[in-house]
């Protein structure tokens, strides 16, 4: 089975899930920061990159639905909407805490934020291990091709998949 949304080949959503992962860690790393007593604007600076990594997550959400659109009802189907709702959860807890910030000028972080995004990032962590399972059963019959001549041809597609 292959992903309906590629570029060279590769699945997009893939690729994206690593940007909200990415910015939900660093934006818990800041807010670490400054909770235990960093520079005031650290605070601001992890709210901000969690905003960036929910606009992030609704675009990996977007290309996630259209995965799942053609996805067999079976093992593989149940992992992928688990993986997805996993997702789902991490983000709308990362919501939940950017709510709370935004009504603060400073939208400084607390130890309840803190503690907030660690569970967020725990089941971010299970979202990490349901994508690897989906990866080894998505896409199983990809060719590869390697070195930078691969790149010069580099085209980015929408087709159906293969049943």
């Amino acid at each position: 089975m292959q992903s309906r949304l590629r570029v060279q080949g590769h699945p997009i959503q893939p690729m994206l899930v690593t940007f909200p992962l990415g910015l939900f860690v660093s934006a818990t790393v800041f807010d670490l920061t400054d909770v235990i007593g960093g520079p005031a604007f650290l605070g601001e600076v992890g709210y901000w990159t969690g905003v960036a990594a929910l606009v992030a997550a609704a675009l990996t959400a977007v290309a996630g639905m259209v995965d799942l659109w053609d996805v067999p009802v079976d093992r593989t189907r149940r992992t992928a909407v688990a993986f997805n709702l996993v997702n789902a959860v991490m983000a709308g807890m990362f919501l939940l805490t950017c709510l709370v910030r935004s009504q603060s000028p400073e939208h400084g972080a607390s130890a309840a934020i803190l503690i907030t995004e660690l569970v967020a990032l725990a089941a971010g962590g299970v979202g990490v291990h349901l994508g690897a399972r989906l990866m080894r059963q998505f896409d199983a019959g990809r060719s590869e091709t390697g070195g930078l001549d691969a790149l010069a041809g580099a085209t980015a597609e929408i087709v159906r998949p293969r049943p």
